[in-house]
């Protein structure tokens, strides 16, 4: 009886210091703006480089769209400042309005320009063996996370005083794939090319 009744106790000790059973974890903290307002799903947004790795503009530098090698799918990269496109961030579970860090997400380019029947969603291109790197292109679509999508979930992680972001999609958990930084190379054309990198780019982001 003694016996018996010390487990009892035990257990409901053990549980006094254990969180539920599928209780949510602490959310994960929320990405902010130039202006320290929290970045949303439904507002467009110019990510702008902090200390680029590579010469720029006086006027700064964003990030744009340019046609290399092939008319599409149209390759992300740095711009001039005046070049940039404004983007929009959507999270996994598109019910949540904010950004947050450590997230997949899917990024747009909301162009101005016109690009019909091509989609300026982000996605991880093939191994470009010529180069020996893995280039961000556009092409992807939004949502349907799975095998088939998962070139096109991106996450943004602190870095410093600033941001970086990561091709390191979860969505699904079983599935083998790349984990590294979102960097910069320059082709021989002097193209600021975004790709996977040992260097993460440093970014913050201003509402557009």
């Amino acid at each position: 009886m003694k016996i018996t009744l010390l487990i009892f106790v035990i257990f409901f000790a053990f549980l006094s210091t254990q969180p539920l059973l599928g209780a949510a974890d602490a959310s994960n903290e929320q990405v902010v703006d130039t202006l320290g307002k929290k970045l949303r799903a439904d507002t467009n947004y110019y990510i702008l480089p902090v200390i680029p790795v590579i010469p720029i503009s006086r006027g700064g530098a964003s990030l744009g769209l340019a046609s290399i090698g092939q008319r599409y799918p149209l390759d992300v990269v740095v711009v001039n400042r005046y070049q940039g496109l404004p983007l929009s961030f959507t999270p996994v579970n598109p019910k949540k309005g904010v950004i947050r860090v450590s997230t997949d997400l899917n990024i747009k380019f909301s162009s101005r320009r016109s690009i019909p029947d091509h989609s300026t969603v982000w996605k991880l291109d093939r191994f470009d063996f010529s180069k020996r790197q893995w280039f961000v292109t556009t092409g992807g679509v939004v949502g349907n996370p799975g095998r088939g999508t998962i070139n096109n979930w991106f996450k943004i992680e602190k870095y410093g005083d600033a941001y970086k972001l990561v091709y390191c999609p979860s969505v699904v958990q079983s599935f083998k794939h790349l984990c590294k930084d979102v960097g910069v190379f320059v082709d021989e054309k002097g193209n600021k090319r975004l790709a996977l990198s040992d260097v993460p780019l440093k970014v913050k982001f201003q509402q557009a």
